[in-house]
């Protein structure tokens, strides 16, 4: 089966990307493992999305058909040292409606999938694996595990960490573990939170609640190994009563809504974001620490870059076009190199237990305070990604 792009992986970055090619002229095959399901009450995977995001599922058609019941507009956000260090942000003094969304991943996942079936221009390969990939400078040629085999143009790696497509071309990249786990879970406070996004960088760890709505907030605990298989094993009283503690009882007493998960943390970067008729995007193009809340919007940036470039292909060029590939990296280079390496040292910086580490966060936090134009700067890059 001929197709001018495939794309391996329909989480969010690859659905997004199918989406947003529904105008172009081109033939897309999409190749997943396992096709989403809405959850059985709230999903414990939450994500903040960006209002530059926001308008970008808006231009998909995406955003005004979910239900806004179930996101949360973060009004503010509350950033607090271990060292009495504090840094708050405002949309109302930043002149911004918000500062992200805050919704869960498969309700924007399970929105973006309903897009796909009523797409002319999309062949759904799901459930299925990718087997095998020879890229020449013809084409490039895919066997998936059940013995289908397709060819493309292109082929786009949408599928994760672990990708398959950056492993069968030959892009090399480069994993730094954090010796840490993300423990994630939603829970119910005593106290409204008002729109307020919380996060506490702490000797155990880096702790963020997200507001969701009518008094839920999602957690994530960005948690040393030992610390987060405590926090797994403990009893649910036990962990609520420890999250509330973390966070200094903040919003009261806490219930849990969901149960606990976990997930590695670890920093990823590739040596390539394309190849040879392959071009990279979301999690198979960059893994960052979870304490910047930017993962997924890069994801949908990658998406949104990538699909303008096609879709303003010349009626003569390929979708594999290498100029084309080439402003695709080219574009999508500073951003996430920004991001990884500014989390990264934020998570080298707070976890150092030496006192002169500790003075120059703490005081560099009390310092971008009391400065509302860096203040706002930061608060703008973290809304559009551009300062």
């Amino acid at each position: 089966m001929k197709f001018d792009l495939i794309i391996v992986g329909g989480g969010l970055a690859g659905a997004a990307l199918a989406v947003a090619l529904r105008k172009s002229r081109l033939s897309i095959a999409l190749v997943e493992a396992a096709a989403p399901r809405h959850a059985q009450g709230w999903d414990q995977r939450v994500y903040a999305y960006s209002p530059a995001n926001a308008a970008f599922l808006r231009e998909l058609g995406i955003w005004e058909r979910l239900d806004h019941d179930r996101l949360c507009a973060v009004e503010r956000m509350d950033v607090r040292g271990d060292r009495n260090g504090a840094l708050q942000f405002s949309a109302y003094q930043s002149g911004l409606a918000e500062l992200a969304w805050i919704g869960e991943s498969s309700l924007i996942h399970c929105e973006l999938w309903e897009s796909l079936r009523r797409q002319h221009n999309v062949m759904v390969f799901a459930p299925a694996q990718l087997k095998d990939m020879v890229l020449t400078e013809e084409g490039a040629a895919l066997v998936l595990e059940d013995g289908r085999s397709l060819c493309a143009d292109l082929v786009v790696g949408a599928d994760g960490r672990d990708s398959r497509v950056r492993e069968l071309a030959g892009i090399g990249s480069s994993v730094t573990p954090y010796g840490e786990r993300g423990v994630v879970a939603n829970l119910r406070c005593e106290q409204a939170h008002r729109g307020t996004a919380f996060q506490w960088f702490r000797e155990d760890g880096v702790l963020a609640w997200l507001p969701l709505p009518d008094k839920l907030v999602s957690i994530v605990w960005s948690a040393p190994d030992d610390v987060a298989a405590d926090l797994l094993s403990s009893d649910d009283s036990t962990f609520c009563e420890r999250v509330a503690a973390a966070g200094g009882q903040a919003l009261g007493a806490m219930t849990l809504e969901t149960p606990r998960a976990a997930f590695p943390l670890r920093l990823m970067r590739v040596d390539s974001m394309i190849g040879m008729r392959v071009a990279l995007i979301g999690d198979a193009a960059h893994a960052i620490h979870p304490l910047s809340g930017h993962g997924i919007n890069l994801g949908f940036q990658d998406a949104k870059e990538l699909a303008a470039l096609l879709c303003g292909l010349k009626p003569w060029q390929g979708a594999g076009d290498h100029a084309l590939l080439r402003r695709y990296a080219r574009a999508r280079a500073e951003e996430p190199f920004v991001l990884q390496y500014a989390t990264h040292g934020l998570n080298r910086l707070f976890s150092s237990r030496h006192p002169a580490a500790a003075l120059l966060r703490n005081v560099g936090m009390n310092l971008t305070d009391r400065l509302p134009v860096i203040t706002n700067a930061l608060t703008r890059y973290a809304v559009s990604g551009k300062l």
